[in-house]
């Protein structure tokens, strides 16, 4: 359904848009230009989620696809003398996964750029950077941004408690290897170029569908949180990554993954048989999984009463919350799954 070509751009262009956790007004104004551009209603809830509708045949039965659009990162917890600025995690983020380089500090009036830093290498037992060479996990407290600025610099650009770090768009640029897709933030930058995806070829489907790019899911599902509460739903289904590791049989490629449980509970079973017939409809065959130290915006939703039902596709992702691989066509069969899905469903 979606080319690979134009796919790869689409995420690329979504990676570049600054999105941690509660400062998400970049990637917000590039959703509301392209929803604008196909000529779908879209608008942001109060929560900050974007939310387009496609209406059905049936108006009065709705239901709901999310993709959060938030990434993790760190936030700053205490500004230093000589310009050096401490983090603490933002959602599942871990130091030595960024490794050191170059990331943004998303000031009030300026953005600066600094260097994560773990100190120097060539010390003895005496610094107490000695201890990340010996088998010791490096934590946030044990890293600092070098920023070469001033306190009173710092205070201009508008840095300060609360303000987010992500990496740099100096770093970011996402890489094409073969018919995979390498970058930071496909999660769940790539849900999100699915949602575009729907939106473009969804016409009339059976029911009310809502395209939620959902807020802060990283931080507790809030904006799904938020809209699921307030809207009646049918069905809410979450597009997420599904992380590829010894402990799950899942196989990497172009096969997308149903999940059947996670780290907040079971998932619907007549919500996933149907997504199952719909993956017959369109030739994609799926993977069933259940995993753990994972939860989506679906699991969450409904382990808190707001939807009676709930399942969770996602596309099978190297590297989960760091430099992220996932082929493109597992990409593409979420979308063609959940067009399949949205055509066909009963509007009885």
């Amino acid at each position: 359904m979606l080319q690979f070509d134009r796919l790869f751009q689409t995420i690329a262009e979504l990676v570049m848009l600054y999105s941690p956790s509660g400062v998400e007004s970049e990637i917000n104004d590039g959703l509301m230009e392209k929803f604008a551009a196909l000529g779908v209603n879209a608008w942001i809830d109060r929560a900050d989620n974007v939310i387009a509708l496609i209406p059905g045949r049936n108006r009065q039965k709705s239901i709901a696809i999310t993709a959060h659009k938030d990434e993790i990162g760190a936030i700053v917890k205490t500004i230093g003398s000589q310009g050096r600025v401490e983090v603490r995690k933002l959602g599942g983020a871990f130091p030595w996964v960024y490794g050191e380089g170059v990331v943004d500090l998303l000031g009030d009036n300026q953005t600066i750029s600094g260097i994560l830093s773990f100190g120097s290498r060539h010390v003895s037992h005496e610094s107490p950077q000695k201890a990340q060479q010996e088998d010791v996990s490096l934590k946030w407290e044990d890293a600092w941004i070098e920023t070469k600025c001033t306190t009173e610099e710092l205070a201009e650009a508008g840095v300060r408690p609360g303000t987010r770090m992500v990496v740099s768009k100096h770093r970011k640029q996402p890489i094409r290897l073969k018919d995979w897709i390498g970058s930071y933030t496909l999660d769940n930058k790539a849900s999100v170029a699915i949602l575009l995806g729907l939106a473009e070829c969804l016409t009339e489907p059976a029911v009310n569908v809502y395209l939620v790019a959902s807020a802060k899911e990283e931080v507790g599902a809030i904006g799904a949180l938020y809209f699921s509460q307030r809207q009646p739903l049918d069905a809410l289904i979450a597009l997420e990554i599904c992380p590829l590791a010894p402990e799950y049989p899942i196989a990497d490629g172009e096969n997308p993954v149903l999940l059947v449980q996670d780290g907040y509970g079971i998932y619907d079973e007549g919500l996933n048989g149907e997504l199952r017939v719909a993956a017959d409809r369109a030739g994609v065959q799926v993977q069933l999984a259940a995993i753990s130290g994972f939860g989506s915006d679906a699991s969450i939703a409904m382990k808190f009463g707001h939807v009676a039902r709930a399942a969770c596709l996602a596309f099978p992702t190297q590297n989960t919350h760091g430099f992220e691989i996932a082929h493109l066509g597992a990409i593409d069969n979420c979308a063609r799954i959940l067009k399949a899905y949205c055509d066909e469903l009963s509007d009885d």
